[in-house]
């Protein structure tokens, strides 16, 4: 990325598309592609994509021939997953919406790797969730103090959410993947948190196929 250009959140959100594209695109052999080629396929605009692109790093397309896809995926994967080193990663609440989440972290190459699970129910201590056995959340702080995870995954109600973020922040964590309905980032600001609201987004598949025109 460029020193003197910060990607806007908007910018951010389309980076991991932009890499599925193209990844697809290196698979099937093709070595160079258009602004207004990949606009299509992610239905933007050329415009949109240029712009994209001016923000990210040293991406000059030729005209004539487009835009390098091995230079693409060079800078984007730099943005997406830095040296390749992975983030260490912890799981609050290892119920089946936890397990389900544990399972892609585990099986996606992601910049993720999952070192440990909590929950309260005593009836899961020591099960196994995605290779990983389940702790209590008694055992946090130790675990915390020794590993020193960098992200948390929230799978836990409002309620559990607003209970255990604050120790969370204390204990360092940076980053939340967040399932539950409370907003981390009205309280503490200098977390990053990527809210995932499943209801939202199935309520706006709602609105637009009710809507449509």
């Amino acid at each position: 990325m460029h020193p003197s250009v910060k990607a806007s959140v908007p910018v951010i959100r389309r980076l991991p598309k932009y890499y599925r594209y193209l990844r697809a695109l290196k698979d099937s052999g093709i070595t160079s592609i258009s602004s207004r080629e990949l606009a299509a396929q992610m239905g933007t605009t050329a415009s949109q994509v240029r712009q994209d692109f001016n923000c990210i790093g040293d991406v000059n397309g030729r005209q004539g021939i487009g835009y390098s896809v091995d230079n693409l995926l060079t800078i984007l994967e730099g943005l997406l997953f830095g040296d390749g080193q992975r983030l260490s990663t912890i799981l609050i609440g290892c119920g089946r919406l936890g397990k389900a989440v544990s399972s892609f972290i585990a099986n996606n190459n992601n910049g993720f790797t999952l070192i440990a699970a909590f929950d309260v129910e005593s009836a899961l201590i020591g099960q196994s969730i995605s290779g990983i056995p389940i702790r209590h959340i008694d055992d946090l702080e130790s675990f915390c103090a020794q590993h020193n995870p960098h992200v948390a995954v929230l799978c836990v109600p409002r309620s559990g959410a607003q209970q255990i973020s604050g120790r969370l922040v204390e204990l360092g964590i940076k980053g939340f993947w967040n399932f539950s309905h409370y907003d981390l980032s009205v309280p503490y600001p200098d977390a990053v948190v990527e809210n995932v609201h499943l209801g939202d987004s199935l309520m706006s598949l709602g609105y637009r196929l009710r809507n449509q025109d």
